[in-house]
């Protein structure tokens, strides 16, 4: 069924890009809505919920009654002293005997009280119910992250690739221009070549920005949880208005909402619940019981019934309970240091990408300048070339350096965006 939806999709999708079509475009939004209907990730992590929820119940169960039904039947072979408890009569062997014998019934034994222990067990399940949904907030959390690269790092492709594009039109205008000097004796042959050179390693780099679009459409197919190809475009969100957090803000932001802080202090919670639990084997436990049987050798069957109720106290178990009790106190103390690294790992992934977030907005600025002052360049050495003052170093010089220019703002924009993503991973809430 895979494969005829996957072939499907692509008897779609290629004719419409032979034939130029346009692609419906969809927004970083919309493909982390898709993602979130079509990652298998996030299907594993829902049904980790629910058999948490359902491991409640098996807690919940033994306050319930317990109901069993039994039926048996049984050929036996026995003395009239042995179904009876007597010995031999009269100093005589008694005749051994064949017979049927059935027994059929219902038995009830109901929990009455156990000082809370099994209370504590499922406030311990609910607990750990509860680090699940935090633990599948947090899956949810990372296909997002992974969405929001794969978006970004397919709208970088899509620049390079206008890049490069741009680069070997100029590159081959450039040609064009030492051809025509070559031609009426103005320019030496050496120019020309040159210019062949920048010509085929533009190309070279054309080939390559197409290739890494093909990969980036992967990319972003396998982070949204598709199983076929691309069917849409993206639009182009790099050049959205710039963020401002505060540091403190950010780490509120983080210590309230980050989805593995809840997960341990619930885990914690349930730690601490069952050593609360462990610690009730000491006392007595008090249960209540009654069967009803019908048994006998042939139909109709005498009935008995019984009703009582016990008391069971473990004197001694060889330190079972007491070892029980430290190796889960031990435990806590596991988890309370990791819930101290775990802060301290959400304070630095949040300073960094604070830092991140900082450097990206002076690199743009940067980029940006560079990019105006190589374009300028650029169009004073061709200038220059037309008029026979520049040679054809100076101008392919000036030609690689807006190329680099060009792909460094690109480089700048998509690591901005990036370092939001991150910060609002970092935050677990959106900053923008």
């Amino acid at each position: 069924m895979t494969r005829l939806v996957t072939l499907a999709a692509t008897g779609v999708l290629i004719p419409a890009l032979v034939c130029g079509e346009a692609l419906p475009k969809k927004s970083l939004d919309d493909c982390i809505a898709l993602s979130l209907a079509q990652q298998p990730r996030l299907a594993a992590a829902d049904a980790s919920i629910e058999a948490a929820r359902e491991r409640v119940w098996q807690s919940a169960a033994a306050y319930l009654p317990q109901v069993t039904a039994s039926y048996a039947a049984n050929r036996r072979s026995a003395t009239a002293g042995s179904l009876t408890g007597g010995g031999t009569f009269g100093g005589a062997p008694q005749r051994t005997r064949t017979f049927n014998f059935f027994s059929t019934g219902v038995a009830l034994s109901q929990v009455l009280f156990d000082f809370g222990q099994n209370l504590a067990l499922v406030h311990r399940a609910r607990a750990l119910e509860v680090s699940a949904a935090a633990d599948a907030e947090t899956e949810r959390d990372a296909v997002v992250f992974d969405v929001s690269q794969a978006y970004l790092g397919l709208l970088a492709a899509y620049r390079l690739r206008t890049v490069a594009d741009e680069t070997v039109r100029q590159n081959q205008q450039h040609l064009e221009l030492a051809q025509g000097r070559y031609d009426v004796g103005f320019a030496p042959r050496f120019d020309v070549t040159q210019a062949q050179v920048q010509v085929a390693n533009a190309e070279l780099a054309q080939v390559t920005a197409r290739n890494n679009v093909t990969l980036g459409r992967e990319t972003l197919r396998n982070a949204i949880g598709l199983p076929g190809p691309l069917d849409f475009d993206i639009v182009d969100v790099l050049d959205t208005p710039r963020v401002t957090l505060s540091e403190a803000a950010a780490l509120g932001l983080a210590y309230e909402h980050r989805p593995e802080l809840a997960s341990i202090r619930s885990r914690q919670k349930a730690a601490s619940l069952q050593i609360d639990a462990l610690q009730k084997d000491y006392l007595p436990k008090l249960t209540g019981g009654a069967n009803y049987i019908f048994s006998g050798q042939r139909h109709p069957l005498n009935d008995t019934w019984n009703a009582g109720a016990a008391v069971n106290l473990s004197v001694f178990n060889g330190g079972l309970t007491t070892a029980q009790v430290g190796e889960a106190r031990a435990n806590l103390e596991v988890l309370d240091a990791n819930a101290e690294t775990l802060r301290q790992n959400v304070m630095l992934e949040v300073r960094q990408a604070m830092a991140n977030v900082q450097q990206g907005t002076e690199s743009i600025r940067v980029a940006e300048k560079a990019s105006r002052q190589a374009r300028e360049n650029l169009e004073l050495a061709e200038g220059r070339y037309s008029t026979g003052v520049g040679n054809i170093i100076e101008l392919t010089d000036a030609q690689a350096s807006l190329a680099s220019a060009e792909a460094n703002q690109v480089q700048a924009l998509v690591n901005y965006r990036i370092a939001v993503a991150t910060l609002e991973r970092a935050t677990a809430q959106p900053v923008d």
